[in-house]
């Protein structure tokens, strides 16, 4: 699975300077950990502060997209403030063994979980030949 993101805007190992996450138009890249097993692959990604209708999460063109929403809470008068919401933003493209139709996806603590099913591999058949 070969990963894509969008904005590439740091290096992995840096982690985003306050004054970046601080605009709510900013996406960064979630934490994702895969694992294959000869089921198919699954991805869980980290996406703290994500409720289930800020996830959409889409495949077109063999690509994977994955974009979390912090929903904004009423404002409250602040005395200090280190946390602000950020959006996320990843994208993996598929391997062709991978049945698209068949994804599935669960949200549970701020860790998104996906399932991506292998295709079903053609069983041999036997054709009948018949005499006209």
């Amino acid at each position: 699975m070969v990963e894509k993101t969008v904005p590439a805007i740091q290096s992995e190992k840096q982690v985003p300077s306050r004054e970046v996450t601080r605009n709510p138009d900013q996406y960064v890249s979630p934490l994702c950990d895969i694992f294959e097993t000869p089921e198919g692959l699954t991805v869980q990604a980290d996406l703290p502060g994500v409720e289930k209708g800020g996830v959409e999460i889409k495949v077109e063109n063999g690509l994977l997209t994955i974009e979390g929403k912090i929903q904004l809470r009423p404002q409250r008068q602040k005395l200090f403030e280190e946390f602000a919401p950020v959006n996320f933003f990843r994208q993996f493209e598929l391997p062709e063994k991978v049945d698209q139709e068949k994804i599935m996806a669960d949200l549970k603590h701020g860790v998104l979980t996906l399932v991506l099913p292998h295709v079903e591999k053609q069983k041999p058949r036997q054709i009948e030949v018949t005499v006209s």
